[in-house]
Parts: structure tokens; C-alpha cells; sequence
């Protein structure tokens, strides 16, 4: 087994041809391909989930227009090694001009056009705002290419005045059929990567990997490289059975980042499911949310919320309920108020909804923003002394009036309701 480098960079595809997924920008007339065909590569933002291959379509531009390709990680550099990379784009220009310049007196033919630099940073949300404003002069002047990586929404992490020089590619997840298509690539190039001989593959190994994997197919990747390890027999060979994938995937880690687009996106898909009555659907992203380690208490709270904006005055008692299994999550803890949080999404999302007082909130509160602090009606101020009496505080006050407003006067015949 060579233990040198991972398994995925070893078998990274080095061609568009070689490219498995992502069919939306390397299939046939898709932005990738086409710009690589027109040799028109501009900077990039490539947004998605780790092992879709961004990397390796950064990696394979640069191969394909013969470009200089210099690649960093945000986590590890800055400003410095930007600074570095300019230089060299720079040298590499006024090299390429001496050269070009000589050959042009040699040959009647035109010049070969400038090989661009092109610098590929993983992980660029990392940078913080100076670091992504010091790319920005050589970015605009060209003399560098940005190819960026993120896990993370550009809108959030990502200056605009880069957003608007770069074009903003999405990746998506692998799918099942994908990655088994790479494991598969993977097991012809055996030789390559391993010193066992594969002796058995059976039935469904392989697809058990990628749905283990979450549509990464770096994950997928050395998944296989273990089992086919574990798999080991005293010949030399190695098997590759169900068994062996589960005992080299131990636990499934499911893609979740507390803090990132994942995680916003189960929420939003759990909150809409439980309001569109789907309890189905609520209590599997309840349970993604759980299996992937989420405070319960960070549900819990959700649920307390979607008790009064979305049941609201249609079932007043499901804000009891709510608050009852956000106290049992605050007592209890995993693994147990799991069922408790359970129970408070299937009765949520069987209740019928009524957002009226929510939406009356809202306009009330556009109204004070838009107006201030209105005078308030006489009849309805206190009159704790004589004085505030005579001045007309509290008079003509009815307790329960038949048809009246409270409201002040400029917002008289306004309804919130």
C-alpha cells in the first residue's frame, strides 16, 4: 500500500475526460469546458461541499491552458505568500516576453500568447477582508488568475468587490451513482495504489461506501483504501465485502458544520417541513440534526419560536408543548430527549397554523419604525393626579366599548389583523 500520499490525490483526474460528476459545468457546451475551449479563464469562485472536486477542476484548468498554477491555503497563508505568488506571476510575464521576443525575430510568425498564473486558494473564506482586498489590484490588472475554493456562502464570507470580478461556480454533492463510478476507477488503477491483489469485490461493497460517503468522494476514497487494507488475507490478496466496508467506516460522519450552510439548511428545511404539516420529512431532519451531534436545546428553541409565529392563536397550547420539550432538553440531554423532541415535532407539524398575530406583529413594528413614538389617545392615558385629570387624561374611557380604536389618531382606522 503506498502510504506516501492519500489515495485521492494519487488517483486525482488530470484531464476534463478523466472527471467524474458535476455534469452542470464539465458536461459538453458547459461553462468549464467552454472556457477552457476558448481559452477564456477568468477568476472563480468554486462553492460546495468538500471532496466534489474543486480542487481538481482548478488544477485541471491550469493543465489544460498551460497555465502557472500556484495554489495556497488560506488556513496556513496571507498576505505574504500572495506577495510571493505576484512576484513570480510577474517574473513569469517578463521571462515569457524575452523569450517570445527572440523567437519572434527567429520565425514571421505571431507571438504565443502569455501562459497566465493562476492562483488556486483553498479555503478562501478564510481570509479575512484585508487579506481578500490585497488580491484584488492584480486580480483586476490580471496579473493573476483567482480560482477560490469554499465550503461556505460566497454572499457571506466573500467581499463583494471579488464576488463581482469572478464568476461564481456551484458544486454539488456527488451522488451515489457518481462516487461508485470513481470507486470503481479506483479499483481498475489498483496496481497504482496498493499491494494486495483484489481477490473478491462482493455484492453492494461498493455502493455501501457511497452512501456512507455523503457525496464526498475524497471520503469514499480512503474508505476504500482501509477496507482494502482491513480486507488483507495471509496470500496477499485482499477481500472486499460489506462487512469489511462497516468495520472500516466504524460510524458514518454525516456532512453537518454547526456554524456553516449545512447547517442553516436543515434547519430551514426542518422549520418548513413541520409548517407544511409534513411530519415525515420534520422528523428526518430532526433526526439528521440529531444523528450529526446538534444541540438539542438550539432545536428546541426553533420549536418554541415556530410555536407563536406559525401555530400561533390557532393552538395556543403548542407553545406549552414547546416549551415542555425545550425543559426536558434542558434537563434530561442526549440521547433521551431525543424521543422528547420527537413527540414536540410530530404534534407541531400536525397542528393547524395561524401567523395572523405574528404578521400583525411585524406591521405594527413598521409602523412604529416609519412613524415614532405616535401621541396616545387621552382617554387611554393615566391620571394618577388631579392635575393629569384636568389636562383630560383618562376621560371618556370606556371599559368595554362596542365599536372604538385605541390606536393614536394618525393610525385611527388601521387594521393589523
Amino acid at each position: 500500500m503506498n502510504t506516501d500520499r492519500p489515495l485521492a490525490e494519487l488517483l486525482r483526474p488530470k484531464s476534463l475526460d478523466e472527471f467524474i460528476g458535476q455534469e452542470h459545468l464539465v458536461g459538453e457546451g458547459k461553462i468549464i469546458r467552454k472556457l477552457i475551449d476558448d481559452r477564456e479563464i477568468t477568476s472563480i469562485i468554486f462553492w460546495g461541499p468538500p471532496g466534489t472536486g474543486k480542487t481538481t477542476l482548478a488544477r485541471i484548468i491550469a493543465n489544460e491552458v498551460g497555465a502557472n498554477f500556484y495554489q495556497i491555503s488560506a488556513t496556513e497563508a496571507g498576505v505574504k505568500e500572495i506577495r510571493e505568488v505576484v512576484e513570480l506571476a510577474k517574473q513569469n510575464k517578463t521571462n515569457h516576453t524575452a523569450r517570445t521576443d527572440l523567437f519572434s525575430n527567429q520565425l514571421s510568425n505571431p507571438q504565443p500568447s502569455n501562459p497566465p498564473t493562476i492562483l488556486f486558494i483553498d479555503e478562501i473564506h478564510r481570509f479575512n477582508k484585508a487579506q481578500q482586498d490585497r488580491l484584488l489590484p492584480f486580480v483586476e490588472d490580471g496579473t493573476i488568475i483567482l480560482i477560490g475554493a469554499t465550503t461556505e456562502n460566497p454572499s457571506f464570507e466573500i467581499t463583494s468587490p471579488l464576488i463581482s470580478r469572478s464568476r461564481i461556480l456551484i458544486l454539488n454533492s456527488l451522488s451515489e451513482e457518481d462516487l461508485v463510478k470513481i470507486l470503481k476507477d479506483a479499483l481498475a488503477r489498483l496496481p497504482e495504489w496498493a499491494s494486495a491483489k483484489l481477490a473478491t469485490v462482493d455484492d453492494g461493497a461498493l455502493e455501501l461506501i457511497a452512501r456512507a460517503s455523503s457525496g464526498d468522494a475524497r471520503k469514499a476514497l480512503n474508505t476504500l483504501e482501509l477496507s482494502i487494507q482491513l480486507g488483507k488475507t495471509p496470500k496477499g490478496t485482499s477481500k472486499l465485502t460489506q462487512e469489511i466496508v462497516r468495520e472500516a467506516l466504524q460510524q458514518k460522519h454525516l456532512a453537518y458544520d454547526k456554524s456553516g450552510d449545512e447547517h442553516y439548511n436543515t434547519i430551514s428545511a426542518f422549520i418548513k417541513s413541520m409548517r407544511a404539516g409534513d411530519k415525515d420529512a420534520a422528523i428526518y431532519y430532526l433526526a439528521r440534526m440529531i444523528e450529526s451531534g446538534e444541540d438539542p436545546k438550539f432545536i428546541a428553541r426553533r420549536m418554541v419560536i415556530f410555536a407563536s409565529e406559525d401555530i400561533g392563536i390557532a393552538n395556543p397550547t403548542a407553545l406549552v408543548v414547546a416549551n415542555a420539550v425545550f425543559r426536558a432538553c434542558e434537563i434530561i440531554g442526549y440521547p433521551e430527549c431525543a424521543i422528547n423532541l420527537a413527540h414536540g415535532v410530530a404534534y407541531l407539524s400536525s397542528c393547524n397554523k395561524d401567523r395572523s398575530a405574528y404578521n400583525a406583529l411585524r406591521k405594527a413594528q413598521s409602523d412604529v419604525e416609519k412613524y415614532g413614538n405616535l401621541p396616545i389617545p387621552l382617554k387611554l392615558r393615566n391620571a394618577p393626579t388631579d392635575l393629569m385629570k384636568e389636562l383630560g387624561y383618562g376621560k371618556d374611557y370606556e371599559m368595554y366599548p362596542k365599536d372604538d380604536s385605541y390606536l393614536p389618531e394618525k393610525l385611527r382606522n388601521k387594521k393589523y389583523f
